[in-house]
């Protein structure tokens, strides 16, 4: 390892010796807004790459561009439109350049890295939604749950951040609870760091500048291969003038959210940046027995980044952060009983009737629960990165290297009752990862530009589980009329401890190609070749309950928790890639067409395995690869000015997909992994946004998708059918879970000039609403776990400046609705499910402050 950092170390420092050896090709110019006022720290990005430079207080900027003409520049300032400068002819003249103001209703052409160079969304071949920081913030948009309600492609399942899944188009992460032993298939990446837990999602995003979510497989664009998609996220950068922000929001519910960012020069060369976030609210579920609300929000998260120019060539940025997560939360509510076909007296309504016992009440959206078994969903995440990019030819050198960790300390009531069934239900878990990415990305010809890089990851994942039973246990496990399952304490404090490990690597060359064949039609192939390794231990040790000798006593303790052990390894090498071929009928239509062969490593266990016999079945150890094959096409168009319409059709087609069983077994923990023979999602989608005028602006988006199993002739029982005399089920022609048919988004703003204490800025009135229908939430479908379709609208009315004082008023789920986001059965099977509700209505008011 030692070797490796040592030549990749002397690599760097011959590679920036060789970037600072080329001649200067210096453009300069100064860059003013309407009244010809000088603005400072206006971003310059040579389009096509990375390699960018700023202005200075006097509005002047120059930047040593070394390409061959023609190029263009892309002028990008907070507050003002991108403007787009193409670049004939070298002059000794400054450029003079005037940037407009967004207020002025002009559709700003958006501007993203998912190519690794800055580029015009519209022009890019890749089905991809952008919303920037700016448009987060208004829309109350702090974390990915959030903003699936502006991208209707995305999905995110979260019964407490552990189990939290995102899927693209339906894809991504098996529906339900989660697995260590497999990748996402959606890679979630902040400023070119890859994320490997989802629970990443799940927390507040601190300072960010936008989000970037591509559709369909990515492999040869990131470092991690995504076989549905990925989140790039870009933070708020460094800036050498200084500057801060400052925000803070009140709600009902005790809800307080507060966010702070300061920027500005250390040195001549080093600029820092230091962004906060913190989130708090009081719960929104009463719990009955202990008099308390659940479900509170508590997050706090802090970043801090230095930015070291060295040269103009070369920027060095060093960032670490840490976000915490200690709410009382993720408590699900009863939300019906489904009849199962065990005997009269195994089914839910019978066995709380002999224990005495009633539910607090019959419908979820009283929201009520009386849980015995406190509700903790506490995590930490953080980690440090050292990104180097250097300018080498025509093209930037990237260096990532980052150092990342993830804790997990939970508490949860699987049972869903104030009933002692489960006494204890806790797996706190760590998770470290390291990884490398070098990458360059650029012009290599006049004709041919492209990225290629290396990829490393290796992460290690350790859960030390406590499962354990109280005094309810035997009447929920209760399978047969012996006298014997009475016996006094036989499972009060009986339990299992777990260990368990996975450690993984993978390792990646990828790259692809920008051939432009003609200037309006240009090919794109790219390549990726995968090394993957996982290793697995498993070992889980009963304890506690009656002490006995009594072998019919025992067997029926086994019934409930047995000792398994196992070890699986595996490893495996792909090829995958794709092709895209993109043709620009005109400066307003841009199309193309995608075919993609991807794939998602080989899966483990470490959840615990379904037993025969007494036995687990090793076999199900280790799950097969995903074999992806991916059809796309679409066109970007622009139809009149200020006006975006975009429509993509895909299909996907899986071969050995990995899906999540919810075992009826106890000892299962949070279910297994297995393969259905094949799956297929296909689908429209359409982007849309228009301008009418300076006043009024409306966006929108919407997608139909058709998600299928194939072929699936072993899936899990529905819910329903629990006790049925076979184990498995042939679900193939059903719907896969989670996969709504249509979901689609919608706003509507209001603008005007105004003043608020003598800032001139402009008064505004949004409403926003989001809306999908029905989906399955169980791997094989069954007629009481389906989720009804919903709608719900979301307001913001107030002030905003670009400096100064900004403020609003807003609501979110302004009619009140009552829906669900998931639905998922309690542990055993017994009949009962649970509910993880939406938020009820919430309003408050949110106070802002630029320098």
């Amino acid at each position: 390892m030692r070797t490796i950092y040592t030549k990749t170390i002397s690599s760097l420092v011959l590679l920036f010796i060789f970037s600072t050896s080329f001649a200067q090709n210096v453009v300069t110019g100064v860059i003013t807004d309407n009244q010809k006022n000088p603005l400072e720290a206006v971003n310059i990005v040579i389009k096509g790459t990375t390699y960018n430079t700023t202005s200075d207080s006097s509005g002047k900027f120059s930047i040593d561009t070394q390409q061959k003409l023609p190029f263009s520049l892309l002028i990008q300032y907070v507050g003002y439109n991108t403007k787009e400068i193409k670049i004939g002819l070298l002059s000794d003249t400054p450029l003079e350049i005037t940037l407009s103001t967004e207020d002025e209703n002009v559709l700003s052409e958006v501007v993203v890295s998912s190519r690794r160079r800055i580029e015009k969304a519209q022009e890019i071949p890749i089905a991809v939604s952008v919303v920037t920081g700016k448009q987060a913030e208004q829309a109350g948009a702090f974390n990915v749950n959030r903003i699936k309600e502006l991208v209707p492609s995305v999905q995110l399942y979260s019964s407490n951040p552990r189990n939290t899944g995102i899927n693209i188009r339906g894809l991504g992460s098996p529906f339900g609870l989660t697995n260590d032993g497999i990748d996402p298939g959606v890679g979630f990446y902040v400023d070119g760091v890859y994320y490997a837990r989802p629970a990443a999602t799940t927390l507040d995003f601190i300072d960010v500048e936008r989000i970037e979510v591509l559709r369909g497989p990515q492999g040869t664009l990131f470092g991690k291969n995504t076989t549905s998609g990925a989140f790039n996220i870009t933070s708020r950068k460094p800036s050498f003038t200084s500057g801060a922000d400052f925000e803070v929001s009140y709600g009902n519910y005790a809800y307080l959210q507060a966010k702070a960012s300061v920027t500005g020069a250390l040195s001549k060369k080093i600029a820092g940046r230091l962004s906060f976030s913190g989130t708090q609210r009081d719960g929104i579920i009463d719990n009955v027995a202990t008099g308390r609300p659940t479900n509170t929000l508590n997050n706090q998260g802090i970043r801090g980044q230095l930015l070291y120019t060295p040269s103009e060539n070369t920027n060095i940025t060093l960032a670490g952060d840490i976000t915490t997560q200690h709410n009382d939360g993720y408590a699900q509510v009863v939300a019906g009983v489904a009849p199962t076909q065990r005997a009269a007296y195994r089914q839910f309504n019978a066995i709380i009737a002999d224990l005495n016992y009633q539910l607090p009440s019959l419908n979820a959206f009283d929201r009520k629960i009386d849980h015995d078994t406190p509700w903790r969903s506490n995590q930490d995440l953080g980690g440090a990165s050292l990104t180097i990019d250097t300018k080498i030819g025509e093209g930037t050198l990237t260096s990532t290297t980052a150092w990342r960790f993830w804790t997990w300390d939970p508490s949860n009531d699987r049972d869903f009752t104030g009933l002692q069934v489960l006494a204890k239900s806790q797996n706190p878990s760590r998770q470290t990862q390291f990884t490398q990415e070098v990458r360059y990305a650029g012009q290599i010809t006049s004709k041919i530009s492209g990225v290629a890089g290396v990829f490393f990851i290796d992460q290690t994942s350790k859960t030390k589980g406590t499962e354990e039973s109280g005094d309810a246990q035997w009447r929920f496990s209760q399978d047969s009329q012996s006298a014997l399952w009475k016996t006094p304490g036989l499972f009060e404090g009986y339990g299992i401890h777990t260990n368990a490990k996975i450690h993984s690597t993978s390792a990646a060359v990828f790259g692809q190609l920008d051939w432009a064949i003609t200037e309006r039609l240009h090919i794109l192939p790219g390549l990726r070749y995968n090394y993957d390794n996982k290793e697995a231990d498993y070992d889980r040790k009963t304890y506690g309950g009656l002490e006995t000798s009594d072998l019919a006593l025992i067997a029926l303790k086994k019934k409930v928790y047995t000792d398994q052990a196992f070890t699986a390894e595996k490893d495996d090498t792909d090829f995958s890639g794709n092709l895209t071929v993109s043709y620009k009928v005109s400066d307003k239509i841009n199309t193309y067409g995608t075919y993609a062969k991807s794939y998602k490593p080989v899966g483990v266990n470490v959840a615990g395995l379904p037993s025969l016999a007494g036995q687990p079945i090793l076999e199900l150890a280790v799950i097969k690869p995903e074999d992806v094959n991916h059809y796309e096409f679409g066109v970007k168009t622009t139809p009149i000015k200020n006006a975006i319409l975009n429509l993509t059709y895909f299909n996907t087609d899986i071969k050995d997909f990995q899906t999540n069983v919810q075992a009826a077994e106890l000892g299962v923990n949070r279910g297994y992994l297995a393969n259905a023979d094949e799956v297929r999602v296909k689908g429209v989608e359409l982007d849309a946004s228009f301008i009418v005028n300076k006043h009024f602006a409306f966006s929108g988006a919407a997608t139909y998708t058709d998600g299928k199993y194939v072929k699936f002739t072993n899936a899990p029982l529905p819910l329903e059918e629990t006790g049925a005399a076979v184990s498995f089920k042939d679900v193939s022609g059903t719907d896969l879970p989670g996969v709504s048919k249509w979901a689609g988004s919608l706003s509507g703003e209001y603008t005007k000039d105004a003043k608020f204490f003598a800032n001139a800025g402009k008064f505004f009135i949004a409403l926003d609403g989001y809306a999908r229908s029905e989906f399955f939430s169980s791997p094989s479908a069954s007629k009481y776990l389906i989720v009804p379709g919903y709608a719900i609208f979301n307001g913001r009315l107030g002030f905003r400046a670009t400096e100064g004082l900004s403020v609003h008023i807003w609501g979110r789920n302004l009619l009140d609705k009552d829906y669900y986001e998931q639905l998922l059965p309690a542990g055993g099977n017994s009949g009962q499910y649970a509910g993880v509700l939406g938020d009820q209505r919430t309003y408050g008011i949110t106070i802002k402050y630029n320098l």
